[in-house]
């Protein structure tokens, strides 16, 4: 338990020593406008990490960058298009879904619903299916039955 606690305590350590102090901006307001969008930003060295909680060369690159573009004034969508005319939509955590992304979203959902159509369609099948007949067992069947059953 107490190595667990450890362990814990030390992944989210890490994740506060990836900003420099020297990195952050004066303004607080443009502070927290980079923070949000360096946690929109995909690491492509880590490629699972932001680039908030990433401590790869290019991620603290892209802090800096991100931070003169904020004080130069440029909004988010600028940036981040800045960044994806560069690296492609992999830089985005979240991609965006314009364009032939709208696919991958949607595939999902419209696999869920193809899967509950076969589901419906098999229990419906299911019922309306012929049910076998019982069958009775004859005099003769029967006093077999009894003799086997005495045995």
């Amino acid at each position: 338990m107490i190595r667990l606690a450890v362990c814990l305590w030390l992944a989210m350590a890490s994740f506060a020593l990836a900003l420099d102090p020297s990195e952050m901006l004066d303004d607080p307001v443009l502070e927290a406008q980079a923070r949000e969008l360096d946690h929109a930003m995909r690491c492509v060295v880590c490629q699972s990490e932001s680039v908030a909680s990433s401590n790869a060369q290019w991620a603290v690159d892209t802090r800096r960058v991100i931070r003169e573009q904020v004080a130069a004034g440029q909004t988010n969508d600028q940036i981040m298009d800045f960044f994806v005319e560069r690296y492609g939509e992999f830089v985005l955590m979240a991609p965006r879904t314009s364009g032939s992304n709208w696919l991958l979203w949607a595939a999902g959902p419209l696999m869920f619903l193809l899967a509950a159509g076969v589901g419906i369609g098999y229990v419906r099948g299911r019922s309306r299916a012929v049910q076998p007949a019982t069958s009775t067992l004859n005099a003769e069947e029967a006093k077999r039955l009894r003799e086997i059953l005495k045995e």
